[in-house]
């Protein structure tokens, strides 16, 4: 059976039969949900079909997003493969590179005129009125670990400190967490579009310019501050900066920028050490990662470096 980690015919075929020309050659390239291949002027997403259907929702939302926010959808569908199927979406190639998770090597001016550009991409999003088909896709019920209500993320807590039978993660976490927990507002809003995954890997820029947000497969109904958590966490060094550019264009205060996104962090990251505790054979690399998180979280208290 062909793997498709290295199956760059097979994306070439793929790609061909679905614009009807020779897209020419075509490189795999990393992802950590699909298999993504490059062509000079094509980009090609494929999944087993019996896999996850986030590249489903993303294929259903592409037609209708606002113009000029992510790449064109040029085709997609199934196409049978050595007895199975696998999904794909064939995008045109947008100009430009990721500036990657936590934007190495991206000087400062670059990355406030980065994030300027980010928002308003984030506001046109966040002001779209999306069509019957687009609205049932964005509704419906996901797992995404996100923040729901306080009542949710403190039982997400309560799970948590059950499964941990062995004491590994630390009391302070434990507490640090519950204390974040109660000063989290009661429900959040579902009410406008978004990304819910807008970090700095899935944005594409060209010559300081923004030129595509990728990677529609986690949207939902949510509130803006979903995207302005992701958009300021993964700056790296320049998170402060990124902070700022997102406060003076939406007028929301720095500390209440602070307070959202810590919240909103402290649900992700409880989330995913639930499941890793919870999922058997879980490397214990991967939990000693996760806990770690939570300390830069909690204990190094990241959202507020200056607080005494």
């Amino acid at each position: 059976m062909t793997d498709l980690r290295h199956a760059d015919d097979v994306a070439h075929a793929i790609a061909s039969a679905a614009l009807g020309r020779d897209v020419g050659p075509m490189t795999a390239v990393g992802s950590l949900s699909h298999h993504v291949f490059v062509g000079a002027d094509v980009v090609l997403k494929i999944i087993d079909a019996a896999g996850h259907s986030r590249l489903d929702r993303e294929i259903a939302l592409a037609l209708h997003l606002p113009a000029g926010i992510t790449a064109p959808l040029l085709d997609s569908g199934l196409h049978e493969l050595e007895a199975r199927k696998v999904r794909y979406a064939c995008y045109a190639r947008v100009p430009g590179a990721t500036p990657g998770m936590g934007m190495p090597g991206v000087d400062e001016s670059t990355a406030r005129r980065l994030a300027e550009q980010a928002v308003e991409r984030l506001h046109r999003l966040h002001a779209w009125t999306p069509a019957a088909q687009a609205r049932t896709t964005l509704g419906e019920t996901l797992d995404h670990g996100g923040l729901v209500s306080q009542a949710a993320l403190l039982a997400e807590l309560e799970n948590l400190a059950a499964l941990d039978r062995d004491g590994i993660v630390p009391r302070q976490v434990l507490d640090g967490l519950t204390a974040i927990a109660e000063r989290a507002p009661s429900h959040a809003r579902a009410d406008v579009p978004v990304h819910a995954d807008c970090h700095w890997g899935n944005w594409l820029a060209h010559d300081r310019q923004v030129t595509a947000l990728l990677d529609f497969e986690w949207a939902r109904f949510g509130e803006p501050m979903d995207d302005w958590f992701f958009l300021i966490r993964f700056s790296g060094p320049h998170t402060e900066a990124v902070l700022d550019v997102v406060a003076g264009a939406t007028s929301i205060s720095p500390t209440t920028l602070r307070r959202e996104c810590e919240v909103r962090e402290a649900s992700y990251l409880a989330s995913d050490l639930r499941v890793a505790l919870e999922r058997p054979g879980t490397p214990a690399r991967v939990i000693a990662e996760n806990i770690r998180d939570l300390e830069e979280l909690v204990v190094e208290r990241f959202w507020w470096p200056h607080a005494p």
